[in-house]
């Protein structure tokens, strides 16, 4: 078996901040991998079995809010007999930028308490899918932006990244973490510049135009006036 775990905090205030985009993402796979059950309460946690790639998977929203998921994700090993490589959580990451994925197995918490707390109940060595959400600039502004929901205009990214991770699910239970990335990426497609970061012309003015070269004058002038000037004189005489 093998457990799928989607971090975040329980309850509507909570559906659609970023720091939740990893029950999101769970609701996604759920979603559209019609072999899963609905979802009910068991380890403290929301879970559903069903199938991916012939091998039975549990999926989990745990429900001790986010610093203690640990809770949760531990007391379903131990129900199950699963090793740390028998699980993988997927959950935001403020270094990434938005849509952007990375796949790790072991290492750090990155400063995130949802694995910071799996970390401690569990063991380190399990597969870690970090979903990039981007960071707000200043150290001052990462707990509101973790807890803010989502912009209208981040769904250019979120929705085509969770329907991704929906449909290639079976890629990460089998082991292809780079696959399963590379296809995400090639899913959501390179990254737009936000309006606000390309160059901006001053405040009351326009851009400076070059004005196009008039017929008659340019390099071939000689002396003052030019060529145009010549004309004129052999026109219309030339005065002394």
């Amino acid at each position: 078996m093998r457990l799928i775990v989607g971090l975040g905090n329980p309850g509507a205030k909570y559906a659609r901040n970023r720091h939740n985009i990893g029950f999101l993402a769970v609701d996604a796979i759920h979603g559209r991998n019609a072999g899963f059950g609905p979802w009910r309460s068991r380890f403290q946690a929301e879970v559903s079995e069903g199938v991916l790639e012939g091998d039975k998977v549990l999926l989990m929203k745990p429900q001790t809010y986010m610093n203690e998921s640990g809770r949760s994700v531990g007391d379903a090993a131990r129900f199950y007999k699963l090793t740390p490589a028998d699980v993988i959580v997927l959950y935001d990451e403020l270094d990434l930028a938005p849509g952007k994925v990375r796949t790790k197995v072991g290492g750090g918490s990155g400063g995130h308490n949802g694995i910071r707390s799996i970390d401690a109940h569990l063991g380190k060595e399990y597969s870690r899918v970090r979903l990039g959400i981007g960071h707000p600039g200043h150290k001052d502004r990462v707990t509101a932006h973790v807890l803010g929901d989502f912009a209208k205009v981040d769904a250019d990214w979120l929705d085509p990244l969770l329907d991704a991770v929906a449909s290639e699910a079976g890629l990460l239970v089998g082991g292809h973490h780079s696959e399963f990335c590379n296809r995400l990426h090639r899913a959501v497609g390179p990254a737009k510049p936000d309006r606000q970061d390309r160059p901006k012309a001053p405040s009351g003015s326009r851009a400076p135009v070059a004005a196009p070269p008039l017929a008659g004058l340019g390099g071939d002038r000689k002396g003052p006036g030019g060529a145009l000037a010549e004309q004129l004189a052999r026109m219309f005489g030339k005065k002394d």
